[in-house]
């Protein structure tokens, strides 16, 4: 039976779509990797170099797909891998409260 086990439907977010932190956020580099924090439910989520970047790149840029050239142009890696890492991780940001779609 189908029960909440298939919870982890990634979300699907249009990349067109702008990414914001929310307040309650605290974000801390360490070298090439990162923290976040969620001071509300007490969530921490580390990042590794690439993860980082991502973030980086998707708090400061215009649109999710502004995020993704900049990225596809900065690594060497198959486009739909990094489209599909790229929403992975922002599944995870947003589910755990770390990134808000739409907002900025």
């Amino acid at each position: 039976m189908e029960q909440s086990t298939q919870q982890h439907v990634p979300l699907t977010i249009p990349f067109t779509t702008r990414v914001s932190v929310p307040a309650e956020i605290l974000f801390r580099q360490i070298e090439s990797e990162s923290v976040l924090l969620n001071l509300q439910n007490e969530r921490y989520f580390g990042l590794d170099e690439v993860g980082t970047r991502m973030w980086t790149l998707l708090t400061t840029s215009d649109s999710i797909q502004a995020a993704y050239d900049a990225l596809l142009g900065e690594y060497e890696v198959d486009a739909e891998l990094l489209r599909r890492n790229l929403q992975d991780l922002l599944a995870k940001l947003i589910e755990n409260g770390l990134l808000e779609a739409g907002g900025g």
